[in-house]
């Protein structure tokens, strides 16, 4: 293998397996040793700069990173870092001092932004700051998107959100709240530079199986009730409630139910437990609340009854009773249409299916044979999906759609067949989360502006990057290098007691500061790298003995497959790369397994040449006119400024 070249940006980015596996590569090991100094303010705009939405994302982020942590390869949990994004927030100082302030100077450029979500308030929140006239369009009456129609607020308090998004509205976003595009066209007319399309996945799916009409007045599509109830136009629910589907949205409906009047809220799901989409917290939080999850049962048929009638299960074609009630409800037939008869759900039929896989890992949902299983219900709340409709995009405009009506878009710059038509967030490929739009939005600014720049938009801003030395003694670092055993601290929760009477009663109360600096110091400092400098060595393997995870080996060179055979542990993990040395004096190489290494010091602690060295790397995402938001990072070194309009790299 060649040397590895720890001069590209991405390598040593790649091993710090959070901010990496993080959609806008937000610097997480930063801000937790922030935390940890007890320097909030700072960690809050570290997170501010990457993500935009700390408060909001401390509570509701989809957390990526936290499958990755390397905390969670030597014990059962990873180190919190959603929640400790979370402590920042809570306990940040005066931000709004730290973040840009207008008024800008005008570049001349006007940008219409569709939907006040957040992938649409990132590209505010990078523009604005540029000079760009910004015009932002959404049909709620005021910013947040999904994250306030949909996000309950016994997870995100309405002020959390209102206080991030009006930092971007403040930097000066000319607003045009309730109010409904209906044309893409009529958009470009009014002469706008450039136009991002925010607008989400506004759709959920719907169920049509047998009794779905008849039963209308009592099933409800998921994303729709929760918008409903956000609004206030929604305050109750029947009693005994099931919600069908295995996802975030779901396990929102049913916890939602629960506070509206739900006493017996079931959660039915075609897959097994395993298997569902939503995240494991969301699903221990909803059992938590008394709701049961019940897998493994497809829907087939919702059941309703008439007034003084006996239930009737609507569909089965054999029956002549049943073709008399679809008549009766609208359908077709020779009935008199004019009759119609006043259905009332009473519950779900369903079958009971088993999950078999193949040697691809594909699922198949076959039925057990058993009898069909019947569960009562007041109402159902269907949430087994959300989709993309674009009716008001003209299809004569230049905007090109695929086979599934989805927008023909670049993965990089984000940009349509229509050279000045850009999308981002769930209205981009579909469903997401609030971080990868985020993410979305860094990108189509930097794209957005190049464009009005007259510049190749695929010419992309490399990220900006240090890396430092960490050493301040034999056998001392800037950073808290020791490792130990560590269990993730649990986040207090208000009791439910309390929580299930009020809707907007935030269940999760957050680590207090003490609890979050115990949370931070979990943190195995992942950005503080081992650097291998080959002309020192003297091949004496001291490293190789003291190294706790046995991830260095001296050894003859090779392919990539052979090194990772030939390791002193096999190194088996693919998709991180091996650290190769150039060939040393005895025609060995350093051969270091990224992947498990705990970046404890100890190697460069025990060289007697200083061929090894912990150096602290800094990779940040550069942003639109190469204007970065949060501190100045190099090293150890953390300085922020009151720049009050960004600061240009």
């Amino acid at each position: 293998m060649k040397p590895t070249d720890i001069k590209d940006p991405e390598y040593f980015h790649k091993v710090v397996d959070c901010q990496y596996a993080c959609p806008s590569h937000t610097p997480v090991p930063e801000y937790i040793r922030l935390i940890a100094a007890g320097r909030y303010t700072e960690a809050y705009m570290v997170n501010w700069d990457s993500n935009v939405f700390p408060g909001i994302l401390g509570r509701t982020c989809d957390r990526p990173c936290e499958p990755a942590c390397r905390r969670g390869r030597i014990e059962k949990e990873p180190v919190a870092i959603c929640r400790l994004k979370r402590v920042a927030a809570d306990n940040k100082g005066d931000v709004k001092s730290l973040m840009p302030h207008g008024p800008f100077t005008p570049n001349g450029k006007k940008i219409a932004l569709l939907g006040a979500g957040p992938a649409s308030l990132t590209v505010a929140r990078d523009l604005a700051p540029l000079g760009y006239e910004l015009h932002l369009y959404d049909e709620q009456k005021k910013g947040g998107g999904f994250m306030l129609s949909q996000i309950p607020a016994f997870r995100l308090p309405e002020t959390v959100l209102d206080e991030e998004v009006n930092y971007i509205l403040d930097l000066g976003i000319n607003t045009f709240f309730n109010h409904y595009v209906d044309s893409l066209k009529g958009i470009l007319d009014k002469g706008y530079d450039a136009v991002f399309v925010g607008t989400g996945a506004p759709h959920g799916r719907d169920l049509k199986i047998p009794g779905r009409d008849e039963g209308a007045a009592n099933i409800h599509i998921g994303i729709n009730w929760l918008g409903s109830v956000a609004f206030e136009h929604t305050h109750s629910i029947g009693k005994t409630v099931i919600v069908l589907g295995g996802g975030n949205t779901a396990m929102d409906c049913c916890r939602t139910a629960r506070r509206l009047g739900g006493e017996d809220v079931k959660v039915i799901v075609r897959s097994p437990y395993a298997d569902m989409k939503a995240s494991p917290w969301e699903k221990e939080d909803a059992q938590h609340e008394d709701i049961p999850i019940i897998d493994n049962h497809v829907p087939k048929s919702f059941v309703v009854e008439r007034s003084a009638d006996t239930p009737v299960r609507m569909g089965d074609a054999s029956s002549a009773t049943d073709r008399r009630e679809r008549n009766l409800a609208g359908g077709t037939g020779d009935a008199d249409k004019s009759v119609r008869a006043p259905y009332r759900l009473v519950g779900v039929m369903f079958e009971k299916v088993t999950a078999v896989y193949d040697e691809n890992g594909k699922r198949s949902l076959v039925p057990t044979g058993e009898p069909e299983v019947f569960f009562p219900a007041d109402d159902v709340l269907v949430a087994i999906g959300q989709e993309n409709a674009f009716p008001w995009i003209e299809r004569d405009i230049g905007v090109e759609f695929d086979k599934w009506e989805m927008p023909v878009v670049d993965k990089t710059t984000f940009q349509s067949t229509h050279p000045k038509v850009f999308f981002g967030g769930d209205a981009a490929f579909g469903p997401e989360n609030v971080i990868t739009a985020v993410a979305h939005g860094h990108q189509a600014a930097v794209s957005i502006d190049l464009l009005c720049k007259g510049q190749d938009i695929n010419d992309r801003l490399p990220p900006y990057v240090n890396l430092v030395s960490q050493k301040m003694g034999i056998h001392e670092w800037a950073y808290d290098s020791e490792i130990a055993n560590d269990e993730r601290y649990i986040v207090p929760q208000a009791d439910k007691s309390i929580t299930l009477k009020n809707r907007k009663q935030e269940v999760e109360m957050g680590f207090d500061r003490l609890a979050g600096y115990k949370e931070a110091e979990r943190c195995l400092n992942c950005d503080a790298q081992t650097v291998f400098t080959a002309p020192k060595c003297i091949e004496c393997d001291a490293c190789v003995d003291i190294c706790p995870t046995s991830c260095i080996t001296f050894t003859p060179n090779a392919d990539d497959a052979e090194l990772r055979k030939d390791l002193k542990v096999p190194a088996l993990n693919l998709t991180q790369d091996l650290y190769v040395s150039e060939t040393l004096p005895t025609t060995r190489v350093m051969v270091k397994d990224e992947d498990v290494c705990l970046h404890c010091g100890l190697c460069a602690e025990r060289c007697p040449t200083a061929a090894w060295d912990m150096q602290a790397f800094w990779y940040n995402v550069t942003k639109a006119g190469d204007v970065k938001y949060g501190p100045t990072v190099v090293g150890s070194m953390v300085q922020i400024t009151r720049n009050g309009n960004g600061v240009k790299i």
